[in-house]
């Protein structure tokens, strides 16, 4: 008898509607499970049946707001990261320093560190997307701030150097970026445990990229 009355009551909550959710809502959660089957499939491995089940709805509820799982991808993972980069090179314009060129070439370097690590998962996403070959979306040359980034490094670069560099500005900000984005991604590849702590190897980092950067006797 109490079991019968048991599968009653679970019967009539399995009957209850499910809460409603608003569109920017069920919008929100979307990109978020989009980003989530991104960063650990790539492009090509995420299915919007995941998406959508992680997202507690369905695949027509995903093509009601994006045209594309192309679209999804862009909007989960390229744009925001274009976003986020876009305010980092503002604030970092906007911020002045009476402090030496090379203490505030080494402040930046590791605010790019923190950008990049806060960022980790849409930067492996990008990189697993570049790599699928999928043909439907690009994956890091999609990002226009990574181009402007590295446009204004290397104007920076040749503004401090009169133009005299041994090696081009425009490959120099690029491997510079390379490094950093490659320590931070690939960390517990690269370095076994107990090798160095964060710290240790973060000032690594920067000691590399600042000996490349001012190795040019200009």
């Amino acid at each position: 008898m109490r079991r019968c009355l048991a599968e009653q009551s679970l019967g009539r909550q399995n009957d209850r509607p499910r809460q409603r959710r608003a569109p920017a809502q069920v919008r929100e959660e979307i990109l978020r499970a989009a980003e989530a089957e991104y960063s650990r499939y790539g492009f090509s491995g995420a299915t919007t049946a995941a998406i959508a089940a992680r997202a507690n709805t369905t695949e027509t509820q995903i093509f009601r707001y994006f045209s594309s799982k192309a679209e999804l991808f862009r909007e989960a993972i390229q744009r925001p990261l274009d976003s986020h980069l876009q305010n980092f090179m503002s604030n970092v314009s906007a911020a002045s320093s009476d402090a030496p060129l090379e203490a505030q070439a080494k402040t930046y370097i590791a605010e790019l560190q923190d950008f990049i690590a806060e960022h980790q998962r849409m930067f492996l996403s990008l990189i697993m997307a570049e790599t699928g070959k999928s043909g439907e979306v690009q994956g890091m040359a999609a990002v226009d701030a990574l181009h402007d980034y590295f446009a204004r490094g290397a104007e920076v670069v040749r503004g401090r150097t009169g133009g005299t560099d041994k090696l081009p500005p425009e490959l120099m900000v690029r491997i510079s970026f390379a490094s950093l984005l490659g320590c931070v991604l690939f960390k517990d590849w690269l370095y076994p445990e107990g090798m160095a702590d964060d710290e240790t190897l973060r000032a690594a980092t920067t000691r590399f990229v600042m000996d490349g950067i001012y190795a040019d006797p200009a």
